[in-house]
């Protein structure tokens, strides 16, 4: 029935909020929180890449070893997944959109902070806290966006959202080269803080709170509605005859243990080991990528530029993942993204002293596994309702982080052992593999719903 119709009862009308932002078009005020959402992740893309950009031009200028640098990298990493796996719990009991603005205002101050570092151990601290920021804004931006987009586009809006995270990188990227010769490392890390710093005011003045997360926590009717008008301008008229469903009765006691009930225990399980795989991937590369490049005979800014090619294919990789998720479905283009993940991480270990070969394969790599990440976030959101989306979307993050965390760590180790740049990127191939098995697993698991099913939300 349709809203006009429903309007002119004689009866308060009862709609979901879910119902009346699936059943109307993409309005303004929507579109304005998506680009928000985006702006947050485009600072989390800039920041994230900083380190492994710099990192030989910080060593060269303070005097610490750039093999001692595994340790740095992973610094930022742990305390993303600290973050993700609290304030996922913490949005889904108190909202979202708080722990997004405080997430970006300590974005910012400790990107500052790492400008001025010059020590081992300021460094290590300083991103660390950096990490922080970075995985609290996360899974709640992911959640927000995913509770603002009518389900038939969510994999599209919210894949093509992700396109802030390889953008900001690529961006990262192209500022170090040309900033380098002129201002030095510390330039970098400053417009790094300044940026999120001007955004989280934005975000207090225009980031609305989650109407779906209200409309499930008892909020008053008339917020839930002043949220919803923008969306749908008719309920306006009516607006003192519209109430909402009573909220769903709540589910007591931690909300990662609602993860493994109700039939999601298989989903999760196949979330977190594919997030592994593909950030354990994905941070060697980005974080050793110059370094690797480097030892190979090549120069930083060689490095830098290959480097960000790997985002820049990582950019059109996720603004296509949703529209490759709608036609194709999951577990086909993932199992792909995945199998010919290997295949390229095996080319560009054989052909690393080729600039061109390196540049082309990079651009490719970045659009197959940074595209995966974001298919792999969209699912998330998708899989999860909304009591847990957040914690859901977060533990995933946060278990792929404890890959992007080992990925640095164990890449450094093995060149530590004299290693062969070209053997490290080579043993890159394996978690490629390993998530493809886990998505093949994910068609066929018994006693439970996944994402890779046809079931699936």
């Amino acid at each position: 029935m349709e809203t006009t119709e429903r309007l002119s009862s004689n009866q308060p009308q009862v709609q979901s909020a879910s119902d009346i932002i699936d059943n109307s078009p993409i309005s303004r005020f929507q579109v304005r929180t998506f680009v928000l959402c985006g702006m947050v992740l485009f600072a989390d893309g800039f920041d994230a890449q900083t380190i492994g950009f710099l990192a030989p031009s910080i060593a060269d200028s303070t005097n610490i070893p750039i093999d001692t640098f595994g340790p740095i990298f992973s610094a930022s990493l742990f305390g993303l997944m600290i973050a993700a796996m609290l304030a996922g719990p913490v949005a889904d009991r108190w909202g979202r959109r708080w722990p997004i603005i405080f997430s970006t205002i300590t974005l910012a101050v400790f990107s500052i902070l790492t400008a001025q570092a010059t020590s081992f151990n300021q460094l290590l601290i300083y991103r660390f806290l950096t990490g922080l920021g970075l995985g609290g804004a996360l899974p709640n931006v992911v959640a927000l966006s995913s509770e603002y987009t009518p389900k038939r586009m969510m994999a599209v809006l919210v894949a093509v959202l992700f396109c802030g995270l390889p953008l900001g990188g690529f961006i990262c990227g192209m500022l170090s080269s040309a900033m380098l010769p002129v201002w030095g490392w510390e330039s970098v890390f400053y417009v790094g803080g300044i940026l999120p710093f001007v955004l989280s005011i934005l975000l207090i003045l225009l980031l609305p709170e989650s109407v779906l997360f209200l409309s499930q926590r008892e909020s008053d009717p008339r917020k839930i509605a002043k949220l919803l008008i923008p969306i749908a301008p008719e309920l306006a008229a009516g607006r003192d005859d519209i109430s909402f469903p009573a909220p769903a009765a709540k589910h007591k006691g931690v909300s990662v243990k609602f993860l493994f009930t109700e039939g999601r225990a298989a989903g999760t399980i196949l979330l977190w080991i594919p997030n592994f795989m593909n950030l354990l991937l994905m941070y060697v590369i980005l974080n050793w990528l110059p370094a690797l490049l480097r030892a190979a005979g090549m120069s930083v800014s060689d490095g830098v530029t290959a480097t960000s090619f790997f985002s820049l294919g990582g950019i059109l990789g996720t603004f296509c993942e949703g529209f490759l998720i709608k036609f194709g479905g999951s577990y086909r283009i993932l199992s792909v993204e995945f199998g010919l993940c290997g295949l390229l991480i095996a080319a560009i270990a054989m052909t690393a002293d080729s600039w061109t070969l390196v540049v082309i394969l990079a651009f490719m790599l970045g659009f197959l596994v940074i595209g995966a990440q974001a298919g792999l976030n969209v699912l998330a959101a998708q899989f999860y309702p909304t009591f847990i989306r957040s914690t859901g979307i977060g533990w995933a993050l946060g278990m792929g982080r404890i890959g992007s965390i080992i990925g640095p760590l164990l890449a450094g180790m093995l060149l530590s052992r004299d290693w062969q740049p070209w053997q490290v990127l080579l043993a890159g191939a394996a978690p490629a593999l390993l998530a493809l098995v886990s998505i093949l697993f994910g068609r066929w698991t018994p006693g439970g719903e996944t994402p890779y099913s046809s079931a699936s939300r």
